[in-house]
């Protein structure tokens, strides 16, 4: 309980630190960090990724890395979640075109997002041969990788199922903004996944050393 909390707290205090940062300042950052992303080898190397797709605020954007993977001929995977069992359930499903990520509606969050009636026949990525990268979103991390997601589970819920499919497991890159990268430690449980790297918005990279 001390450690929801504490999650809880921190999740507060960072959309106060969010609600702070200019649009600019967010967009000048996600360049920055797009720069380091692409220039990854593990991003250069992998043939199949997933991605987050960003919200108007409080991260940065995707749109860029999104748009290289297509034009690069990855196969790339965006999150979709349902309830098939009156549970919500994250898959990552496969985002065929440019033109098809311009056409998404978004949800509440403001979250380009597939529609039910996009859904059926569409590859999902535990038909196919998988993921190589993820790119993970999140509201803080630190540098022991620990990761502060939105509180629903959606993504260590995904690994642990991915974990089950594959004894091989992607490279998860988070991308950051500067101010999303704490001192501090992030509280976690032991079903908390960490993450492999960092790309943060000022240009640094931290990979995790195993």
């Amino acid at each position: 309980m001390a450690f929801q909390l504490a999650k809880r707290d921190l999740r507060k205090r960072m959309r106060g630190v969010f609600e702070g940062l200019s649009s600019a300042a967010i967009v000048q950052q996600s360049v920055v960090a797009t720069n380091k992303f692409l220039s990854l080898a593990e991003y250069q190397n992998a043939k199949s990724i997933a991605v987050y797709l960003s919200m108007p605020t409080g991260e940065l954007s995707t749109r860029s890395i999104v748009q290289d993977a297509l034009q690069s001929g990855k196969c790339v995977y965006i999150p979709y979640i349902h309830k098939p069992d009156k549970v919500s359930v994250m898959d990552m499903l496969a985002l065929e075109s440019m033109a098809e990520f311009e056409s998404l509606q978004p949800d509440k969050w403001g979250i380009p997002s597939l529609q039910p009636t996009q859904i059926p026949g569409r590859r999902n990525c535990f038909e196919a041969s998988g993921l190589d990268l993820i790119v993970m979103p999140g509201m803080a991390f630190d540098e022991g990788f620990r990761r502060l997601g939105h509180g629903k589970g959606y993504y260590d819920h995904f690994l642990t199922r991915y974990g089950k499919w594959s004894e091989k497991m992607p490279f998860l890159v988070a991308l950051s903004l500067h101010e999303q990268l704490l001192a501090e430690e992030i509280p976690v449980v032991e079903h908390d996944w960490v993450i492999d790297a960092i790309v943060v918005g000022d240009g640094r990279y931290l990979v995790r050393r195993t």
